[in-house]
């Protein structure tokens, strides 16, 4: 069974553990390495998770399947203040996919917007993310296409993509 728990500063060796897998899997033939490691730094150090959690800037969730931790979500919910939740991070050990465990846990994240008065799903996806044509299957439309500038002259080349729930 997947269920996820909410993480907290004790959880955040686990969450920089997942993302050291799963992020060269998933970028290393989109990026750079050098703009893995600056991103990796700007959004994963213990001193960036440490403020995103402490300020709620982002609710954390492990994934956990019955035996162990698979994966973690970042989500803001009244995302702009709007009826919509935004899910910031979602990654899953390489060796959980394909297996429907990414429904599942999209199934989750569904039951906590509802429970959190969103009416909306909102996320961003490198455009070039192989997992661009999971969220599609999963019902998920590409809302708008951005650049994001994040520095030392790097861009986040982006879909916003929604759903409605």
């Amino acid at each position: 069974m997947i269920t996820i728990s909410a993480a907290g500063l004790n959880d955040i060796k686990i969450i920089k553990e997942i993302t050291n897998v799963t992020w060269p899997i998933t970028y290393g033939e989109i990026l750079s390495q050098e703009q893995l490691d600056y991103m990796l730094g700007l959004f994963y150090s213990d001193e960036a998770l440490t403020k995103q959690i402490q300020n709620k800037e982002q609710l954390f969730y492990l994934i956990l399947d019955s035996e162990s931790t698979i994966g973690f979500i970042g989500v803001e919910h009244n995302y702009k203040n709007e009826a919509a939740t935004k899910i910031h991070k979602i990654y899953l050990l390489p060796e959980t996919q394909g297996k429907g465990i990414g429904k599942k846990v999209f199934d989750l994240i569904e039951k906590l917007a509802v429970a959190n008065n969103s009416k909306h799903l909102l996320l961003n996806v490198n455009r070039f993310n192989t997992a661009l044509n999971f969220y599609k299957k999963i019902g998920f439309e590409i809302k708008e296409t951005v650049d994001i500038e994040i520095g030392n002259g790097y861009l986040m080349e982006d879909y916003v993509m929604g759903k409605n729930i």
